[in-house]
């Protein structure tokens, strides 16, 4: 695992993040942005018959299943655990150029009470949006998922973005730097298949 060097006691010495920073903010958020995606593509391949969307559904699980594991070790590591203390997305409140708000297709804290939820993060799915993925089955199946995808990865590379600019460790950095690159190409790929297909589900 990467970044092994944080802490006072750790081998370089440095402090880790707070709990408030990009770095630790991120690694938090993404982890359940990651689980919906994990949580849709294994859906997907129970319902959908369609080779190319199970196979592309499941490069999607285990890339985002493996990056969900190393936020969380990092967070470990740092001595956050996995509690949430700040604010839905509040690690983006006021990055220039990311935060402006949190629905219109910019990323940025989640105006709710209390801490938020998880469900109002940028690009999730509704409740609604996942029954209907997990009632449909074939082509319907199919569809839905990569109809969901879309914004789900676009909110994801934004997110993405922003953490590899802001983030303090390069580890981190690193991390949402590839993220960003391999979710854009998937982007290309999900929109060209959800056309080929005839297009989102109506409804949906």
């Amino acid at each position: 695992m990467l970044g092994l060097h944080w802490g006072s006691d750790g081998p370089g010495g440095g402090a880790a993040p707070a709990a408030g920073s990009v770095d630790a903010g991120f690694a938090l958020d993404m982890q359940a942005h990651h689980r919906q995606a994990v949580q849709m593509s294994t859906l997907v391949r129970d319902r959908a018959e369609d080779e190319d969307v199970r196979t592309l559904a499941l490069d999607i699980a285990l890339t985002q299943q493996q990056q969900a594991g190393q936020m969380y070790g990092w967070r470990e590591l740092w001595g956050l655990g996995q509690g949430r203390t700040e604010p839905v997305m509040a690690w983006m409140s006021g990055l220039e150029g990311h935060a402006a708000g949190g629905h219109g297709g910019h990323v940025g804290a989640v105006p709710a009470e209390g801490l938020g939820a998880v469900g109002d993060m940028p690009g999730m799915a509704s409740a609604a949006q996942m029954d209907a993925l997990a009632a449909a089955d074939g082509e319907d199946a199919a569809r839905i998922f990569l109809q969901l995808m879309i914004p789900h990865h676009v909110a994801g590379v934004e997110m993405a973005r922003a953490a590899a600019q802001e983030a303090s460790e390069p580890e981190v950095r690193a991390l949402a730097d590839a993220m960003a690159t391999g979710q854009e190409a998937e982007l290309t790929v999900l929109r060209d298949m959800l056309a080929e297909r005839g297009g989102p589900v109506p409804g949906v």
